[in-house]
């Protein structure tokens, strides 16, 4: 008695949508700046001395780069000293910011979700994918949600297999 089972993909089936937002996050390198190393002793700016250190970073390090900068001396140190990094490395980095690496990555997943053109989710079933082997700054699910409430026709969170919905229009 045997009997013909096909095996069906019900996942596919349902019309749902993944989206992985790990997809959103920018490519490049990530590279710190602080401020200390350019401090005389990590304690005091020194103009004609910080000039100077900035004056020899070379750019090309920076190429392509994300760059935060941060000061990790207990130091009062003027904004014009981010203001001269900044100058010097502009040309050469994908984007700067004050700020420690989270900062950075919070910006750059804000950026990258403003800019998305999710016009292809319109009124479909969107599973927002849960696992990711790159780290997502909480803020950029919140953000996504944000995006994503007003057009797709339901929202949920996980894996296909195990979800939670978060809303449904």
């Amino acid at each position: 008695m045997a009997e013909d089972f096909e095996i069906k993909n019900k996942v596919a089936e349902s019309g749902l949508v993944n989206f992985d937002l790990s997809k959103l996050v920018p490519k490049g390198k990530r590279i710190g700046i602080d401020l200390k190393n350019f401090l005389f002793e990590g304690l005091i700016l020194r103009e004609k001395d910080f000039r100077e250190k900035v004056a020899s970073l070379n750019t090309e390090d920076y190429a392509d780069s994300y760059v935060y900068i941060y000061n990790s001396a207990d130091a009062i140190v003027p904004l014009w000293a981010y203001f001269l990094i900044t100058a010097k490395i502009t040309d050469s980095a994908k984007k700067i910011v004050y700020g420690n690496r989270e900062d950075l990555e919070v910006l750059l997943m804000h950026n990258a979700i403003q800019t998305y053109d999710f016009t292809d989710l319109m009124q479909k079933r969107v599973l927002v994918k849960g696992c990711s082997d790159e780290s997502i700054p909480e803020n950029a699910y919140i953000e996504l949600v944000e995006q994503l409430k007003p057009i797709v026709k339901s929202l949920m969170f996980g894996e296909a297999c195990s979800n939670v919905p978060i809303f449904k229009n």
